[in-house]
């Protein structure tokens, strides 16, 4: 896995600026190999998945190429096939163009207001990252203009062209100059992606960031959906209950290692740090005190942790959700080494991490097993048991006349043995050296957060995979059916992508010979038939009502 720091690609002030404020210390593969021929001009092909860093690696040369520029209007256009990928990649680009003082990133895509866009468009942007049914509907209104647009990303290009958008890129395209430069990311190369590039593109470099099939062996993988708010809370309850001696806890960045290092010592945990903005002698301190067993936690970014080699990790959590599937073979291999059983725990928050742990189980053929975070009266059942099977140790083998005589004293002062036991018993409960009891109130919320997270997969499942309709849904009709090759994922992606309604709350969908119908909740039916009127499915025109209304 070949890769290269981010200072060896002579970037600018402001880009290394925003990298280091992010916490980025090392660039991932498909970052390696692309930038440098993006910054040097070439249009690439990166045939990559999910979860490897593309959006950075076309990001960055973007913004690099607009610095040395300086134009004004429009001069970089991302088109995204959903929504939720727009509002990603412009949200790690505003971070990457935070200290740039005049480049100017915006999302636009179906469900948002479109006057709130059009009034940020005008504002004056650099950098549009859309949908492209929302793009075009700017470029009717003539409120995106696209005659000084040096660069061109399609982003999951693959992906568009399976939710119908070839003819609205062909349309986009007609309006972009013809010298620029064009950027294509795909997870795969079909007919048509080999056609796009033929068409608007010009000697690419080809990239392919093409993972081998890895299994992970003798490591139990588990998962835990909670909120970002109560992931310390979950990684104390975790360390308590399953007690691994020692663990290591990966983060994405510097400044997550160091604010969790802190948090968890302020419970009362012995948790050290590993980035790569520490000297070489803390690095060795904290190396020698893990090794030596003097270390509860080793909290450490992926590019820190290379070369450490602790064969008796008990645990591996992944605080963060990595960035590069591979990162995650890595973390977790640590972990289960010398005939011993491994544990792995993930926290996932969101829907987006949820994509990205799947993609996770796919590149490496192994079940990650949802669980739940222990409950406060677990936590404090396995300290009592700790706490027990310490008492007894000592009475068998050490010799304690020194505290007997102690005891007796404050016996004498009128406190009862059992008092005393009960007190030391109560101290160890409350805290056993922590300084943060387990609390119910958590308990509540962690069940809340998990019940919610099952309705909704319910609701998805029962929504649109068993075409149940809501009572509060109405029936859209389109003109569009099997014959021009509609599918149930053509109309999902399309009413999602461009209207913000989430997938799962489209209902019953019926795919006939020439045209089709599919529910929606009442209250969005209005808007999704006013987008429809206004975008095209498989490259078709739509012509989109309420079902029962017979014009």
């Amino acid at each position: 896995m070949h890769t290269i720091p981010f200072s060896e690609f002579g970037l600018s002030e402001p880009v290394m600026q925003a990298i280091d404020d992010i916490g980025y210390e090392e660039a991932t593969p498909i970052q390696t190999e692309t930038i440098p021929l993006l910054l040097s001009g070439r249009d690439v092909i990166g045939q990559s998945q999910t979860g490897t860093g593309k959006t950075a690696a076309f990001a960055i040369p973007a913004i690099e190429r607009l610095l040395a520029d300086r134009g004004n209007g429009v001069q970089a256009l991302i088109l995204c096939p959903t929504r939720e990928l727009a509002i990603q990649a412009c949200d790690e680009i505003r971070k990457l163009t935070a200290h740039t003082g005049f480049i100017n990133p915006t999302a636009i895509y179906g469900g948002q207001d479109i006057d709130y866009q059009i009034k940020r468009l005008r504002s004056g942007v650099q950098i549009v990252v859309g949908t492209p049914g929302r793009v075009m509907d700017h470029m009717r209104r003539h409120t995106l203009r696209l005659d000084g647009v040096k660069i061109v990303i399609l982003d999951e290009a693959d992906e568009m062209l399976s939710m119908g958008f070839r003819e609205d890129i062909d349309t986009i395209f007609a309006d972009i100059p013809s010298e620029r430069q064009t950027v294509l990311f795909s997870a795969t190369m079909s007919p048509e992606i080999l056609e796009i590039t033929k068409l608007y593109m010009k000697d690419p470099a080809v990239i392919r960031v093409l993972r081998k099939e890895l299994t992970v062996e003798g490591i139990d993988q588990y998962y835990f959906n909670i909120p970002q708010s109560l992931k310390i809370e979950a990684l104390s309850r975790l360390m308590d209950v399953y007690h691994p001696e020692p663990a290591m806890v990966f983060c994405n960045t510097k400044k997550k290692v160091d604010e969790l290092v802190s948090a968890m010592q302020l419970r009362g945990y012995v948790a050290e740090g590993l980035h790569g903005d520490m000297k070489q002698q803390a690095r060795d301190h904290v190396m020698n005190t893990f090794r030596g067993g003097r270390v509860d936690i080793l909290v450490a970014t992926d590019v820190a942790a290379r070369g450490i080699d602790v064969s008796d990790i008990g645990a591996v959590f992944n605080y963060d959700i990595p960035q590069d599937y591979e990162y995650y073979v890595h973390r977790i291999g640590r972990t289960g080494r010398a005939g011993k059983k491994g544990l792995a725990f993930t926290f996932v928050t969101g829907s987006r991490e949820m994509a990205e742990l799947r993609g996770i189980i796919d590149y490496t053929h192994k079940d990650i097993i949802k669980s739940s975070i222990p409950t406060s009266a677990q936590v404090m059942e396995c300290r009592r048991l700790r706490f027990a099977r310490r008492v007894c140790a000592a009475v068998e083998s050490e010799d304690l006349s020194q505290y007997i005589a102690m005891v007796e004293q404050l016996a004498d002062e009128g406190i009862s043995s059992v008092e005393i036991a009960a007190a030391l018993l109560r101290s160890e409960m409350t805290s056993g050296g922590k300084t943060a009891m387990p609390s119910e109130a958590d308990d509540f919320i962690f069940a809340g957060h998990e019940r919610r997270r099952n309705a909704e997969r319910r609701s998805r499942s029962e929504g649109f995979r068993s075409g149940r309709s809501d009572s509060r849904s109405v029936r859209i009709h389109i003109n569009i059916g099997s014959c021009s090759g509609l599918l149930p994922k053509h109309i999902v992606g399309t009413v999602a992508g461009e209207t913000g309604i989430e997938g799962r709350l489209i209902g019953k969908i019926e795919i006939n010979e020439r045209f089709s119908t599919f529910d929606v909740p009442q209250e969005y039916a209005e808007k999704v038939i006013d987008v429809l009127n206004r975008t095209r499915i498989i490259g078709r025109r739509v012509s989109a009502r309420l079902f029962n209304d017979k014009r």
